[in-house]
């Protein structure tokens, strides 16, 4: 591994120009997959039903057709399409129609980044690294979709888990054993807390697509890291919960996406399980 003591004046602007160009290809995944999830669905269940063909278009794909603008559907040109900075020099506007730009966009592809600096520099040039970016990226895809359409796409969880599994073979993160009784109990351990929770109310506390968030989660670092994750997401779930309705920004009784609570609760214990632990069993130890 090359530490980066050595190597830190080009690898952290390295890593975070690198984020910025990850999170453009990011805000595209996060607007056009629900589309194509949602088209999908509705052709299956045409064909489910004998239905004819509907003459709706095909919505964009991920690489195709190039981004425009969504109120004058001017193709955006590429000196305005680079991250983040394109965004600054126009003022948040279409240079066509000066329609504006939501700040999402720049927001996300300034994470994208920062999530690139802060885990390169806490893991060094490795390859756990690289897979760490890999992981963090797409939890930061799934925590936006699941706070737009409240849906967890298995285009996305499905890859994670077995990619997390696969990487045990070469202990990345953790050994087989301990990512396949994490997967196993991560999806396990919210299923169960699923059906006790509607046989006492009648009501579902959350959807499958959090059980297979836990589950890849689980198979990425082992089942030692799920109360960790278990215990994050449920304080900061309970946390910013209380508070959107204390402030009214939520109402009492509406659903709340778990997944960004997951996500976020699973890119800290990815990089700082161990010193977390330790502080733990220091405050609770003799």
């Amino acid at each position: 591994m090359i530490t980066l003591s050595h190597h830190l004046i080009w690898i952290l602007p390295t890593a975070f120009v690198f984020g910025l160009v990850i999170g453009s290809f990011l805000n595209v995944v996060i607007h056009r997959l629900p589309a194509l999830i949602e088209y999908g669905w509705k052709k299956d269940c045409r064909d489910l039903l004998g239905e004819p063909s509907s003459d709706e278009a095909a919505p964009p794909g991920l690489a195709l057709p190039r981004s425009h603008c969504p109120q004058c559907k001017q193709t955006i040109r590429a000196r305005d399409n680079i991250p983040l900075f394109s965004y600054l020099l126009l003022g948040g506007r279409c240079r066509d129609c000066q329609h504006r730009i939501s700040l999402r966009y720049p927001l996300i592809e300034l994470l994208a980044a920062i999530l690139a600096v802060v885990t390169v520099w806490q893991l060094g040039f490795s390859w756990q690294s690289l897979f760490a970016l890999i992981l963090g990226w797409s939890l930061l895809t799934l925590s936006v979709i699941d706070l737009d359409h409240m849906i967890l796409p298995d285009h996305i969880t499905q890859p994670l888990l077995w990619m997390g599994l696969l990487l045990s073979v070469w202990g990345i993160f953790c050994d087989p054993t301990s990512s396949l009784l994490g997967a196993v109990c991560g999806y396990g351990l919210l299923w169960s807390l699923y059906q006790g929770f509607k046989l006492l109310t009648g009501k579902e506390g959350m959807g499958y697509g959090d059980f297979k968030l836990l589950a890849l989660l689980g198979a990425w670092m082992g089942w030692q890291a799920l109360p960790l994750i278990v215990l994050l997401s449920s304080l900061a779930g309970s946390i910013i919960g209380v508070a959107m309705i204390m402030f009214k920004r939520h109402e009492r009784g509406q659903p709340l996406p778990f997944g960004p609570f997951l996500a976020v609760a699973g890119w800290v214990a990815l990089l700082w399980q161990g010193p977390l632990y330790e502080t733990y069993w220091q405050i609770l130890g003799p």
